[in-house]
């Protein structure tokens, strides 16, 4: 790594002498499924405070259409959804973690339904459907595509009516305080009390993904990889950072945000057609429509390269305006409000960032390599999805794992006592008389430059050139000392881009999401093994 992330620990100077103190048994950095769950599991051990960079309804989680995957359905398994889950993720899933996820995976969904969870329901029971790479129909949904939401309001429901747990929303953690056995914490901001250190015997990260660090996203405007980045300075070991996730399928609008356009849309019998009004899956995959994401994407590219059109058509018109209407409510209204009535209308689609694979290492209770420190969700790399995630696997994994590493994280309490008094510690930073640089022009090119180069497709020339570009960047900002948010996420944003970069470069094969044009094979005499970063290292 480049000398300008190497050497800076935190992004701003502070005193703890001069600032508001919070005292907390557990601090749990993120409201998202694997955020709250975590809180709930760690609230019957002690008092819980959930930092919340936004509002708590915003989270990656609330955003979910598709569903949670799980083996309730009659007929399926936990040993058929591990199947599926290991096939998927090209020899790089950490089986016992895949046990783990998917064999508690059905206790956990039922703890959900027993709290008030309303997923959808026939007169037979449970309504499940079939997305791509699954063996079977297994995914739970709620109210046709707002799945993330009604399980967000059922975690948000049952936190806030815990007196243990403690909501600070629209707070902004900048840096974790280090953790030397006796206290840990956060460093966190606030537009209204300025800076306040929360202090903490065990801290669980669990601050979602890095999706806005591309052009092309579905995520939600918070998903700029804070948390990897605080995570790289405080010194976690960090893995797998090269696979990114990419949905084939978002609503193509110029001008307008990338709204997904739920697997589970395919899952129904939508077809993939070519600006000529062809059907293509089926040439590139013998599943069709149905075919792993990373297959579908590349799919998706290639048509659009062959035929010239920036973007390819979901036909669903076959499927009937009052089943849609109902089966997915939320796309019908966001497709209307462009004139697209996709009861008659085709749905012009092309791929976008969705969901980041890698993350901090943590074992199968959320544990990282630093004393005290949790990582749970999409900022965890459990080992789960290997090189490529099995659709709607992350909700599963953000309810399992936080239950896991919350309870863990509570049960450490009593095992070791509470220890959150406070300690000295300070950072002064100096101001570098470096030019100043327009930190939105930055954002805009960084996202264009990480679409370009460490998209679908990726090759080394790009790779390269991208990296020279980050540092460059880099050299003018990462040494500057900001008071504000905006600042502090660029820096943050800079740091995930360039450790992507790193990893992306450094895996010369393909496999899964990592599509390298010039490795295009897939090397498991070299390449089946993980890559691993840490600060200093």
């Amino acid at each position: 790594m480049k000398k300008h992330l190497e050497k800076r620990r935190y992004l701003a100077s502070f005193d703890s002498r001069a600032l508001p103190h919070i005292f907390t048994d557990v601090l749990v950095i993120g409201g998202g499924v694997a955020g709250l769950r975590a809180a709930i599991a760690a609230s019957e051990y002690g008092n819980v405070t959930v930092v919340v960079k936004g509002a708590v309804e915003e989270s990656n989680t609330a955003q979910a259409q598709g569903g949670i995957a799980v083996a309730l359905s009659e007929g399926d398994s936990v040993s058929r959804h591990a199947e599926d889950t290991v096939a998927t993720g090209v020899g790089l899933c950490d089986e016992e973690t895949v046990r783990v996820v998917v064999g508690e995976g059905p206790e956990r969904v039922t703890e959900l339904i027993d709290w008030g969870a309303k997923f959808d329901r026939t007169d037979a029971g449970y309504e499940f459907t079939k997305e791509g790479g699954h063996s079977t129909a297994r995914i739970l949904r709620a109210r046709g595509d707002a799945t993330g939401a009604e399980i967000t309001r059922v975690l948000v429901d049952v936190a806030r009516a815990r007196s243990s747990i403690g909501l600070l929303e629209d707070h902004f953690v900048i840096d974790l305080l280090p953790s030397e056995g006796e206290a840990t914490g956060a460093l966190v901001f606030n537009p209204r009390r300025g800076h306040v250190l929360i202090w903490a015997s065990k801290v669980i990260l669990a601050t979602g993904g890095i999706g806005r660090v591309y052009r092309e996203t579905t995520n939600p405007a918070g998903a700029t990889g804070d948390g990897l980045a605080i995570a790289y300075r405080a010194g976690v070991v960090l893995q797998d950072l090269e696979f990114v996730q990419f949905h084939p399928t978002t609503l193509y609008i110029a001008g307008a945000s990338r709204a997904l356009i739920s697997e589970t849309v395919r899952g129904e019998g939508a077809r993939l057609l070519n600006r000529h009004g062809e059907r293509f899956m089926p040439k590139y995959h013998d599943a069709a429509e149905l075919a792993p994401r990373d297959v579908v994407s590349r799919s998706i590219v290639t048509e659009i390269q062959r035929t010239g059109h920036p973007c390819v058509y979901l036909d669903v018109t076959h499927l009937g305006k009052d089943h849609l209407r109902h089966r997915f409510p939320a796309i019908y209204r966001e497709c209307l409000s462009f004139d697209i009535d996709i009861s008659k209308d085709r749905i012009p689609v092309r791929p976008s960032a969705h969901y980041f694979i890698g993350g901090v290492k943590v074992d199968t209770l959320g544990r990282t390599c630093v004393p005290d420190l949790f990582a749970v969700g999409e900022v965890s790399c459990t080992g789960l999805h290997g090189a490529n995630r099995l659709g709607s696997n992350s909700l599963l994994e953000g309810l399992v794992c936080g239950a896991r590493a919350g309870r863990r994280a509570g049960e450490q309490l009593g095992e070791a006592g509470r220890n959150s008094r406070p300690r000295p510690v300070a950072c002064k930073l100096t101001q570098p008389k470096r030019g100043e640089i327009d930190l939105g022009d930055v954002e805009n090119s960084l996202r264009s430059l990480m679409w370009r180069a460490a998209g679908i497709e990726r090759e080394e020339a790009h790779l390269e050139t991208a990296e020279d570009y980050v540092d460059f960047w880099c050299g003018y900002v990462m040494d500057k000392t900001f008071v504000d948010v905006h600042g502090w996420t660029i820096q943050n944003m800079l740091t995930t881009a360039k450790l992507v970069l790193h990893a992306a470069r450094r895996r010369r094969e393909s496999r899964g999401v990592h599509f390298r044009t010039d490795f295009p094979d897939t090397d498991d005499v070299k390449w089946k093994r993980h890559i691993t970063v840490q600060r200093g290292s």
